[in-house]
């Protein structure tokens, strides 16, 4: 599974809305420092739940329009979809702890 996944509005739709498990979906931007603490907490995840959570993030910079449809007024923020659908969000860094126990109670 291919994790970790450049997400634009090229591809929003076939790597987020239509895709089969629950997608972490990570809005981030290359000046951010908070972003820059967190992308590795955010790849330890991906690489630990793999096989039934799909991580992908969106530069915030490059595709403005998704972060603007989804409501993201900060970064970074992660929100969990399952089936096309957001089913929650969080805005801010967070710990590799925060982010574990929001995957588990939402996915």
């Amino acid at each position: 599974m291919a994790n970790n996944v450049d997400v634009t509005n090229a591809n929003f739709e076939q790597e987020v809305l239509n895709a089969e498990q629950p997608v972490l979906l990570k809005f981030w931007a290359p000046w951010c420092g908070p972003c820059k603490v967190m992308a590795p907490v955010v790849d330890e995840v991906a690489a630990e739940r793999g096989d039934n959570l799909k991580v992908v993030s969106v530069n915030v910079d490059d595709a403005p329009e998704i972060a603007a449809e989804q409501g993201v007024r900060g970064v970074p923020t992660v929100m969990l979809f399952k089936s096309g659908t957001k089913v929650a969000s969080l805005v801010g860094a967070q710990s590799k702890t925060q982010l574990t126990q929001f995957i588990d109670q939402n996915a």
